[in-house]
């Protein structure tokens, strides 16, 4: 459930001795990105402001995540776990994450999918042509990567069409992946296009 101001006290603080543990994930990419604790001033806090804050263990304090770098983490929604001692809440980072300067504290995790295979293309841009195809449709330019999309939107749309299930998978991860193509092509991304889609559906 999505929490509000007016049901911060329905949760089992006293189990938990009044600081839940919150992780913190990408709204739009899923990337778990850090987790901290909160009591209530600290969860109240952040549902005012609309940035995440912590309670701080260490300092003994709020702590509100960038508040001397910048690199805050905007709250787009805060839910809680099936026992009410959990707390989940998903942002959209404003900078990098950790402290030590990366994109998420588990940095060492896989990102998901989709985005790994989003970053790998844009990674392609600077590749050798001669060893990969995405680096030579890269170098081609975006007309000639915008001719594939058009192409393979053709094919996934002929088997659909005809009911041909497999080729509808085959086609439509190809459609996918020569977007993602054309996307760093025209020096955008995923998740360029994943902010539009919140955008149409908030």
């Amino acid at each position: 459930m999505q929490l509000t101001e007016d049901n911060i006290n329905q949760l089992s603080w006293q189990k938990m001795d009044n600081l839940l543990p919150c992780t913190v994930q990408h709204s739009l990419t899923g990337e778990v990105l850090m987790t901290g604790y909160m009591n209530p001033e600290a969860l109240a806090t952040t549902l005012q402001s609309g940035k995440v804050t912590f309670f701080s263990r260490s300092k003994q304090r709020l702590w509100t995540k960038g508040e001397s770098s910048g690199n805050i983490l905007a709250l787009r929604g805060i839910y809680q776990d099936c026992d009410q001692d959990a707390l989940l809440a998903q942002v959209i980072p404003h900078g990098p994450t950790c402290h030590l300067g990366t994109w998420s504290c588990f940095a060492a995790a896989p990102a998901p999918f989709l985005q790994q295979l989003d970053q790998l293309i844009g990674s392609r841009k600077t590749a050798d042509p001669e060893h990969s195809y995405t680096a030579r449709l890269l170098a081609a330019g975006v007309k000639r990567a915008a001719q594939k999309v058009g192409e393979e939107g053709v094919e996934v749309a002929l088997a659909a069409a005809v009911n041909d299930q497999q080729e509808l998978l085959n086609e439509s991860a190809d459609l996918l992946y020569h977007l993602l193509v054309v996307l760093h092509a025209s020096d955008t991304d995923l998740e360029s296009v994943l902010k539009v889609l919140q955008q149409r559906n908030s």
